[in-house]
């Protein structure tokens, strides 16, 4: 199934009983922003997925896992199920962010072994600006549906392989991290300013356009061109979120889904040994064409 679908495209299938749309719209500074904004307007039939609640597991005291580990897979599987999201049914997932949230959802899917879903090219704006409906009434509520979850281990790198990928030529290690926080000059969140030396920065903001919709497959294919010749990809964020986008684009662009370093940074720097650099190694601050 292609990782995209359009606004048009939706807006014929916005009552195909095979489609479930999700709304996964976050705010990192205001955890309840995305369910105040989805209370007030959403796609007619959408449900709400909170990161933190739904599409994250337990945080851990010892920062093991990361800012947002990843949620049990039955359980995930199961409060699909409860929302009427079923093996059987089509996913697409939105936010109001390029997809830096919708992406997450993207991945777990695909993780949990249900690759039907796509990310709505250009979000809520998109839709908005096509003139396409919006409801502030809940969807009715739907029958429980079977969900099950196959967890692929292949999508996944551990912290042991990001530290093999720091001097391993043949895999192409990227943080999907803002420039400056990629580079140490500023870090707002974890313990510890820098990169995992050897990183290479794609920001995920550089896979958008200037309307906030994806780049072509060709821009995107340059942008991720290492790919072709590495054996191996293993993209990481800060906690596991944007890093999804990057993978994302990676697929937009015609490659094998990258492995995503789930806990990323906040995952690194809960270990006192976890090497770091800073400064610049490999950077695409690239313009929106």
């Amino acid at each position: 199934m292609p990782p995209l679908i359009d606004v048009e495209t939706l807006a014929a299938r916005l009552h195909d009983p095979a489609v479930r749309i999700v709304d996964a719209r976050f705010a990192l500074a205001d955890p309840e922003a995305g369910r105040r904004a989805y209370a007030e307007a959403h796609l007619p039939g959408a449900v709400y997925l909170h990161l933190d609640e739904d599409l994250s597991g337990p945080l851990r005291d010892d920062r093991v896992g990361g800012r947002h580990p990843l949620p049990d897979p039955a359980a995930f599987a199961a409060r699909l199920g409860a929302l009427g999201i079923g093996d059987a049914h089509e996913v697409v997932a939105y936010d109001d962010a390029g997809g830096a949230f919708a992406a997450r959802v993207w991945w777990l899917l695909h993780w949990i072994g249900r690759p039907a879903v796509r990310v709505l090219d250009g979000g809520l704006p998109a839709w908005r600006a096509a003139g396409h409906p919006l409801t502030a009434d809940p969807p009715p509520a739907a029958a429980p549906a079977p969900s099950t979850a196959t967890p692929n281990p292949a999508l996944l790198a551990s912290r042991d392989a990001v530290r093999a990928a720091m001097t391993d030529a043949s895999t192409w290690l990227v943080d999907a991290r803002a420039p400056e926080r990629y580079r140490g000059e500023v870090e707002p969140i974890d313990p510890v300013a820098g990169h995992v030396p050897g990183a290479a920065n794609r920001p995920f903001a550089g896979n958008l356009d200037d309307d906030g919709r994806f780049r072509s497959a060709e821009a995107l294919a340059a942008r991720y061109a290492p790919l072709a010749e590495a054996r191996d990809g293993i993209f990481y964020c800060g906690s596991g979120v944007t890093g999804a986008h990057d993978v994302l684009a990676a697929v937009v662009a015609g490659y094998p889904m990258p492995r995503l370093y789930a806990g990323s940074w906040s995952d690194w720097t809960s270990q006192a040994d976890a090497p770091v650099a800073t400064g610049p190694e490999d950077t695409d601050d690239a313009p929106r064409a």
